[in-house]
């Protein structure tokens, strides 16, 4: 007779086999996830405890569709959702979110990012403040300019970055 324990088929019990469960789960997503440095720590679980964007502000109480017909031809529909402050790679400022569309049928968020140094420029070679409303006309005329500038509405996918110039340009164009 052998010793107890030994040679003898049995079930596992029930907490060695949970735990087995967890690390073969736990193993196979770190084995298919990714490992790079970033001037830092390795960003396993990035996901897990990356920031939450901040809830969007502004929008009317019932959206409004409106269009615009671009310089490129095509004819764009567009909602405002709403904006919210924004802080990547050092820049702070606020984001404008839209939703187009080119065809009716598929739509895509659309962000025009104002950063706040564009926006400091203008206001300390003007000697004044851009209102609230004033920011928001910026964000969507940047948006008309994409709209304008870019070839296929494939590339509105991409986010729209107001700099200084564009800043000065779009004041200057609507009167301000």
């Amino acid at each position: 007779m052998n010793a107890p324990g030994i040679n003898e088929t049995g079930l596992i019990p029930p907490l060695v086999s949970s735990r087995l469960i967890f690390l073969s789960i736990a193993l196979s997503f770190l084995s298919k996830r990714e490992f790079t440095y970033i001037s830092g720590p390795i960003t396993v679980f990035e996901k897990f405890f990356s920031r939450k964007e901040a809830p969007l502000t502004g929008a009317p109480p019932v959206r409004r569709l409106k269009t615009y017909s671009a310089q490129s031809g095509y004819v764009y529909q567009y909602y405002y959702e709403g904006q919210r402050p924004f802080r990547s790679a050092g820049e702070t400022g606020t984001e404008f979110v839209f939703t187009i569309s080119a065809d009716r049928k598929t739509w895509r968020p659309g962000k025009v990012f104002v950063g706040d140094p564009a926006i400091a420029a203008w206001e300390s070679a003007h000697g004044r403040e851009l209102s609230a409303t004033e920011r928001y006309a910026i964000g969507k005329m940047a948006l008309f300019q994409a709209f304008d500038e870019r070839a296929t509405p494939a590339l509105m996918k991409d986010d729209v970055h107001v700099r200084d110039a564009d800043v000065e340009a779009i004041v200057e164009s609507l009167g301000l």
